[in-house]
């Protein structure tokens, strides 16, 4: 099929929950994806912050292809040992002592607010049930994790919701004190907000959070399944603040591209899940996380993340560079990085495709930059040079 007719397939067969631009793409090499016509890509948007190293990347297809000789499959009924490779390497450099792994990110939360709940009732607390989130979050598009996403787009054709989550304003803590009571079983947030608009969480907010949950007895869960694995310049998003959670969902770069998802967890929160309470019959397969191994122990090498802080500060460098009516204000950290502007972001994406360049939105006025981690300086400068000529040409 020529491209033309591959999207026309495409609305005949598939549920049409998408709206995608008009091209195909077909390979990548780098930071740079290519579509059927051949087209070059400049790739900022990393699979939705999946890629981390990029595409076509020799160690990685030699990972999948030595995994793909192995097991593909056994279920969660046997022992395998790339499963407990990987537990162990996440254990090692995390607050956690024990991994669950699942498929998704959405999945990771769903099983993280479950564990919250069961902890305190394993305490004889059966009141505990509720949860804090925050305005601007997004956690999942599943029931449970879909309650705690602000966003009424996503929740209004799907009510009734899970009910008994509270949203608090983001970096507020008097919001927070207010919010968290003797009925919060947990309180969510991600470090940094992706969907929301990239909006970092300041360190004296983390920190506040974690003396007020100590205080109070709920949990706190941090969600770093986009702005964790190394996409801030540190392994993990809250190490900035030197707080630790009591849980944390981990998915996007985990396997490089494979679909993984993690949850974290302290062995309190551990000891309160017992057999048969919990379960996936995909999650934790030996090829995924054979696969997932290679790429956590490349993204976790301390070279690795300085390139992620080094390249992300010149990212922030060169945005302030450009003169720009429409520039409202740039945040994020490392390599997640927010443009807000005066009009429709996806204006500026819709653009990008006629100069050769993939970005994303957030929200509705924000272009998230979340290129594969790999980026160079040189691929900065090109993409700062082709959104200054598209603001421009707004």
């Amino acid at each position: 099929m020529n491209s033309q007719q591959l999207i026309d397939a495409e609305k005949k067969y598939l549920a049409q929950t998408y709206a995608r631009p008009p091209f195909v793409l077909t390979r990548g090499e780098g930071v740079y994806v290519f579509d059927a016509e051949g087209k070059k890509y400049l790739d900022c948007a990393a699979g939705i912050a999946v890629n981390a190293l990029g595409y076509n990347d020799p160690e990685l297809a030699r990972a999948i292809q030595n995994a793909a000789n192995g097991l593909l499959h056994t279920s969660n009924l046997f022992y395998t040992e790339p499963q407990v490779a990987l537990a162990h390497a996440l254990v090692d450099r995390s607050f956690a002592d024990k991994v669950f792994f699942a498929n998704t990110g959405t999945e990771a939360m769903e099983g993280a607010m479950k564990f919250a709940r069961k902890y305190h009732r394993e305490r004889g607390d059966m009141n505990r049930t509720g949860f804090v989130a925050f305005r601007g979050s997004f956690h999942g598009r599943t029931m449970g994790s879909l309650a705690a996403t602000d966003s009424e787009k996503y929740q209004t054709p799907f009510r009734p919701l899970m009910p008994g989550v509270t949203f608090a304003n983001f970096n507020d803590l008097d919001a927070a004190r207010a919010a968290i009571t003797h009925e919060t079983a947990a309180v969510i947030l991600e470090p940094v907000q992706g969907e929301g608009g990239v909006y970092p969480a300041t360190d004296a907010f983390l920190r506040g959070l974690r003396e007020l949950c100590n205080e109070r007895g709920a949990l706190l869960i941090f969600d770093e399944i986009q702005c964790g694995m190394g996409r801030t310049g540190k392994l993990w998003a809250h190490e900035h603040a030197g707080v630790t959670p009591d849980l944390m969902t981990l998915a996007k770069p985990l396997a490089g591209g494979l679909p993984i998802g993690a949850l974290l967890m302290t062995q309190a929160v551990a000891s309160a899940i017992h057999v048969g309470e919990h379960g996936t019959t995909f999650g934790g397969g030996p090829m995924i996380t054979s696969v997932a191994l290679s790429v956590f122990n490349r993204i976790s090498d301390p070279k690795f993340l300085a390139h992620v802080t080094e390249t992300g500060n010149y990212l922030m460098e060169r945005l302030s560079e450009i003169n720009s009516p429409h520039i409202k204000e740039v945040r994020g950290r490392g390599l997640m990085v927010g443009v807000e502007l005066d009009l429709d972001a996806g204006k500026v994406t819709e653009k990008g495709y006629a100069r050769g360049l993939l970005l994303i939105k957030a929200r509705e006025r924000v272009v998230r930059l979340v290129p594969p981690l790999i980026l160079q300086k040189s691929h900065v400068d090109e993409l700062i040079d082709k959104l200054g000529k598209i603001l421009a040409e707004l």
